[in-house]
């Protein structure tokens, strides 16, 4: 039996249904999940910490990223190009993804999100080249090796540049082959049970690079085996002129032909989305994971999350690409996602701790668990912790729910803890060597950039 005690915590957010914030309490975990809230708790523990200076968070839930862009982020060829142009030119890098690139990939991007509160990380993994081997082991591997808490994607294209579409014909596969593949995925990899630290979903990359055939043959299987669905939806004026031109129907509308509405269904972005479309994700309970960065960076546009959250569109927070995003921080995320809406919304925009909330409890509903995104007994032991007597926050402590959002945390959190594992501690991850990973990392980079 595994144990952890934190003492007289000064703060603790819990982003439960009630929206409780506790002040000197403890919190006793074992085995991975919270057993006991409460102040001046009897429990001795293997680990204890002294919780007297630090504020504690839920773990935030990272709703859609592509860690294999950790090794082309920031190249100056692409950094003004818009999403169609921006994806045409990246592909001719990542049509040499292979194990190595992954793992490592996965671990800097990985690791990013960890050492800044995440401890839920979905990753949208859909460019599976030929000779690549197992890429989506090579991702279970480095999370486990960081003891994040990891939900992968079997994702998929089968439209290539003969066919219309944006990717080379090295990287897209049949509709047989995926769904295979995708089965072999799913009872490889996919554990339903609460606490799973391993699920996948099925995702397609998008509409304009898959099929009409292979997104109702994910819907079918996805349901078959009880896993979720997930895509890129309505991230630019481009695609809705694409799917007006092809299919004749914008993009909402396609994919509900094709089964791709429900409540275990989310889209990626979902910028572009008009009232009857809003009030459709509504009624279905279909999801949007929401990021902000991305869509700044790539000149996409800003998704209406505050009418969306009026309506109880189900709505989560994602870092996006690291290569359309240059970084893997959601706590980045919170403070340029509160900020972007007070200025395009006013008085509608979400509070700070509404933005919390999307990037924690909002995320564990994206991805179908009830066992993370809130602090109470029962759920996983999840958290991050951050010191208040930091001298940027000095001023900012009068409103610990709101503060990550509304004043930022600039520099890692002190720690986070995963299944009630402690995996950063004061500011370090604490299961793999930083210095070298990064160097074995920087050389893998150079070598895959090179073949490009």
């Amino acid at each position: 039996m595994s144990s952890l005690l934190l003492k007289n915590l000064r703060v603790l957010v819990t982003c439960d249904t009630q929206d409780r914030i506790l002040e000197h309490t403890d919190l006793y975990c074992e085995d991975g999940f919270i057993r006991a809230i409460g102040p001046n708790l009897p429990q001795s523990a293997e680990t204890v910490i002294d919780g007297g200076h630090y504020w504690c968070y839920p773990g935030l839930v990272n709703t859609h990223h592509h860690l294999y862009q950790t090794f082309s982020r920031n190249l100056p060829q692409v950094q003004n190009l818009e999403l169609f142009d921006w994806l045409t030119a990246l592909y001719e890098i990542w049509k040499g993804l292979d194990e190595t690139v992954v793992r490592l990939s996965s671990l800097t991007g990985m690791g990013e999100l960890l050492k800044h509160g995440c401890t839920t990380c979905f990753d949208h993994h859909y460019v599976f080249p030929a000779e690549g081997g197992g890429l989506l082991a090579a991702q279970f591997a480095a999370a486990e090796e960081l003891g994040i808490r990891m939900f992968a994607s079997r994702g998929s294209m089968d439209l290539s540049r003969k066919d219309g579409g944006l990717p080379p014909d090295s990287v897209v596969q049949t509709v047989e082959e995926i769904m295979a593949d995708s089965m072999r995925a799913i009872e490889t990899w996919h554990n339903p049970a609460p606490g799973s630290m391993r699920q996948v979903a099925l995702a397609p990359c998008s509409p304009f690079s898959v099929s009409p055939e292979l997104l109702r043959q994910s819907a079918l299987l996805a349901r078959q085996y009880g896993v979720r669905l997930h895509t890129h939806l309505c991230e630019t004026k481009d695609e809705e002129h694409f799917m007006l031109r092809t299919h004749h129907m914008r993009p909402l509308e396609f994919m509900d032909s094709l089964g791709w509405t429900g409540p275990d269904v989310w889209y990626a972005h979902g910028i572009h989305f008009n009232d009857e479309e809003l009030r459709q994700l509504s009624k279905t309970g279909t999801g949007v994971a929401h990021c902000p960065i991305s869509n700044m960076k790539l000149s996409s546009g800003v998704a209406r999350i505050p009418e969306m959250l009026e309506l109880g569109v189900p709505v989560g927070l994602a870092a996006d690409g690291s290569a359309s995003n240059d970084g893997s921080s959601l706590l980045e995320e919170l403070r340029v996602c509160y900020l972007l809406h007070r200025l395009h919304s006013s008085g509608k925009a979400p509070s700070g701790y509404q933005i919390l909330k999307m990037a924690t409890q909002g995320g564990a509903r994206l991805l179908g668990r009830e066992d993370i995104g809130s602090l109470a007994v029962g759920k996983c032991a999840d958290f991050f912790l951050v010191d208040s007597r930091r001298l940027e926050l000095v001023g900012g402590e009068y409103d610990p729910s709101s503060v990550l959002a509304t004043v930022g945390l600039r520099g890692p959190v002190d720690y986070t803890v995963v299944h009630g594992k402690i995996a950063v501690k004061e500011g370090r991850l604490t299961a793999v060597d930083e210095e070298r990973t990064a160097a074995e990392a920087r050389r893998a980079c150079g070598e895959y950039l090179a073949r490009a």
